[in-house]
């Protein structure tokens, strides 16, 4: 195993380089812009490979793009209402760049940063180095953070984030990859499961109100396998970008397998994290990789995080993302390729 490290431009005077991580199956690109997955290039049932994440041909793509494609986000992922929350009875105001919302750390979050990096053949891992400066988008205290990427033999995609804080301050990473598993088209076929017997209502903001619903019954219930269509294609629900609840913060658990029946792909989720964001690309709407426009649910993206809002919501019900000065953050999500 070796780690392929290649120039891949600049961003304001800055080396961006593009990694490739190689096992006997996969091959993962990754990019220290945005600490960003750029491609994974996985075996259907046929031994055939495609590239079963969206994004683009070259830099300026990422630096161009506006869907955060494959990029680590943050501070916050997700949705903070109204840009506002308070810590330790102090009130900060962030960037506002969806509505009156912050959405993913702001309008120049950790997606548009260039990270430091350091690469391990050995292990078949890049590391990403970022220091987030104190007041960055709003945000309070200095926050030192990596994430590392390992290709398993076993075709696991290991992202380990950490973090450390100078001061107390909020912390919710995640990555936003967008998924599809034939490579190409509606993933509306693609059949999912998601180990969460609640989700979290929002409003028109695409706020949580602070209120747990069950799934059954719902649109929302993916504990039995089905299409991701099901609900959509007969009108009940146009498109989901919905939070699931995992259980508790800090215990791996599985949270999601998804399965495309024309290509055999298969892909679980693994996490420690307490929450899942379910998004099929409703707003998805780029000129991608070779040319090639992606759109409206043609991906679906499974993010590991905290519930959006968290730093509003009640803490009773909700696991808080604040991390204490001097107190270090850590967190892994797994996504495992495999056919069926």
């Amino acid at each position: 195993m070796a780690v392929i490290k290649e120039n891949w431009g600049s961003f304001d005077g800055y080396a961006i380089h593009l990694f490739t991580l190689k096992n006997n199956e996969l091959s993962v690109r990754l990019t220290n812009f945005g600490a960003a997955i750029v491609g994974i290039d996985a075996p259907d049932k046929n031994g055939e490979l495609s590239d079963i994440v969206l994004g683009y041909d070259n830099l300026d793509g990422y630096v161009r793009g506006k869907s955060f494609q494959g990029a680590v986000v943050g501070r916050y992922a997700n949705r903070i209402g109204g840009a506002v929350f308070k810590l330790n009875g102090q009130e900060y105001r962030l960037t506002k760049n969806d509505g009156d919302n912050c959405l993913h750390g702001g309008s120049y979050g950790f997606n548009r940063r260039v990270w430091d990096y350091k690469c391990s053949s050995q292990k078949n891992s890049v590391t990403f180095i970022y220091c987030s400066p104190d007041g960055e988008e709003g945000f309070p205290s200095a926050l030192f953070v990596t994430v590392k990427y390992t290709l398993t033999d076993k075709n696991k995609l290991k992202i380990k984030y950490e973090a450390f804080a100078g001061g107390d301050t909020i912390f919710n990473p995640t990555n936003h990859a967008y998924f599809n598993l034939k490579g190409k088209g509606s993933v509306l076929g693609t059949v999912l499961q998601i180990k969460a017997l609640n989700y979290t209502p929002f409003d028109e903001f695409n706020i949580p109100t602070g209120e747990i619903e069950s799934v059954p019954g719902t649109p929302f219930n993916f504990l039995k396998p089905k299409k991701i269509g099901a609900y959509i294609e007969k009108g009940k629900i146009g498109g989901y970008d919905h939070n699931f609840l995992l259980g508790k913060h800090g215990e791996m658990k599985k949270a999601a397998v998804a399965h495309e029946p024309e290509s055999g792909r298969i892909m679980a989720v693994y996490t420690d994290m307490p929450a899942l964001q379910f998004y099929t690309a409703n707003g998805l709407s780029e000129t991608g990789k070779h040319g090639v426009h992606f759109g409206k649910q043609e991906a679906f993206c499974l993010e590991t995080q905290f519930t959006p809002d968290t730093p509003n919501l009640n803490p009773k019900h909700f696991p808080q993302c604040k991390l204490k000065k001097g107190k270090r953050f850590r967190s892994t999500t797994i996504y495992a390729f495999g056919v069926k």
